[in-house]
């Protein structure tokens, strides 16, 4: 296989030396090594009739830390020089195939989100962003457009508000906040340590924070509330889509709460605003 398959080309050598579980571990990756990158480990454990230990155990004859490490590496040698951007296009894809492919996947995560949401999460959010005064929304990387968006609806309901993808004016803006202060703070894995620093700094000061991220993540642990979006999107080897347009839909969720909320305040602000925009309009060459 090459100096490009490594793993493969490891296991493969070792098959005939390996326990019965281990073996069966083997075969799986050898007979579908790109199924088994798009796997978590308790799917990949089922699939191979053994524990999660069992797997984590297999990873480390190899050299490897874990399973997670493991994908990471497989899909190195998989790709052999192509970028994995989704986990379900493969790089022979047509552009039919994959435009079929990543409109049908994003349909699917989307309808089991709302399928999966909690609707008393949902409403105590809304209820909190409903009653204060200041409400900022952070994250980082792809997180940070997504913040970046709620932001801009939610400053069209007339909520004094601010969005910030840096670490130290999260700090420094955490140090300053009130009991009438909300953080919507947004991260897929809910690992980044200098989120979940500042979230603590946040809530030592009295602010609402709100989590929308893994559920039992680190982050989710550290927020006062959380919306929990629970996808099985690895994003240290794929470049975050699924996970990104989930995170949209909760916010437009929530947005959608708080202006039911605001009631006839809420329309006649934003028929204001309308107007406004209106009159910006170059009438002449009809831009819309």
């Amino acid at each position: 296989m090459g100096n490009n398959s490594i793993i493969l080309e490891q296991i493969t050598n070792n098959l005939d030396q390996y326990s019965k579980a281990d073996r069966r571990i083997g075969e799986i990756i050898l007979e579908r090594p790109h199924e088994v990158v798009n796997m978590s480990i308790g799917k990949f454990s089922n699939i191979a009739g053994v524990s999660d230990p069992s797997i984590v155990r297999f990873c480390r004859s190899l050299g490897i830390e874990g399973f997670r490490e493991f994908k990471l590496r497989l899909v190195k040698e998989l790709a052999v020089g192509t970028y994995y951007v989704h986990r379900e296009v493969s790089p022979d894809d047509s552009a039919s195939e994959y435009i079929n492919k990543i409109g049908r996947s994003t349909i699917n995560v989307l309808s089991n989100v709302v399928n999966k949401l909690d609707h008393k999460q949902v409403e105590l959010a809304v209820t909190a962003l409903s009653n204060v005064d200041w409400i900022e929304f952070w994250g980082f990387g792809a997180s940070a457009v997504v913040a970046a968006d709620a932001y801009h609806k939610f400053f069209r309901l007339g909520v004094p508000c601010a969005h910030y993808s840096d670490s130290h004016m999260q700090s420094m803006s955490a140090s300053v906040m009130t009991r009438r202060s909300a953080v919507v703070v947004i991260s897929h894995t809910g690992r980044s340590r200098e989120l979940i620093e500042n979230v603590q700094i946040a809530r030592e000061s009295g602010a609402v924070v709100i989590g929308i991220t893994t559920p039992d993540s680190p982050l989710a642990q550290q927020c006062s509330q959380v919306v929990a979006v629970d996808l099985d999107e690895d994003t240290n080897v794929y470049t975050p889509m699924n996970s990104r347009f989930s995170h949209l839909l909760v916010l437009d969720i929530l947005v959608v709460g708080v202006s039911l909320q605001y009631g006839q305040q809420l329309t006649d602000r934003l028929k204001r605003m309308k107007r406004g925009l209106t009159s910006k309009k170059n009438r002449e060459t009809g831009d819309r």
